[in-house]
């Protein structure tokens, strides 16, 4: 299954574009990241059959097991492609919201835009580490 990572802004050669590619070269999936202008650009078409996650403050504030145990679903079900939307400053609106697959938050606090998307890196390299039986990770 591919790790799709949609995301409004460029990152350009900074700090937080270190930290997701240093996560990124980790992770034993395919993962691919897009990004788009903050209004328009084209969105690519989503692999079939395809799940569509959003970044978005009133999501589901889950653990990393809860998370990668969703993945790992997906993947065992012919999932080809989780797709990882980031929007732009103002978020997602009530449509497009109604249809993601899942809605996930990063907590109540705010997050710089670029700093989410170091964090959804470490998150994707965590949940594959948790399905792989690796032992770094500690829950609880």
């Amino acid at each position: 299954m591919q790790l799709h990572i949609v995301a409004r802004g460029k990152i350009g050669r900074s700090p937080e574009n270190e930290i997701v590619q240093r996560y990124l070269k980790r992770v034993s999936w395919d993962t691919r990241i897009t990004e788009l202008p903050d209004k328009g650009g084209k969105v690519p078409a989503m692999e079939t059959p395809g799940r569509l996650i959003l970044l978005d403050e009133t999501g589901r504030d889950m653990p990393s097991m809860e998370f990668a145990q969703i993945l790992g679903r997906w993947r065992d079900d012919g999932v080809r492609e989780a797709r990882f939307m980031l929007g732009a400053a103002d978020g997602f609106d009530d449509a497009e919201r109604s249809e993601a697959d899942l809605l996930i938050s990063f907590g109540r606090l705010t997050w710089p835009h670029m700093l989410a998307r170091a964090m959804l890196a470490e998150q994707l390299w965590r949940a594959a580490s948790i399905l792989a039986n690796h032992p770094y990770h500690r829950e609880g």
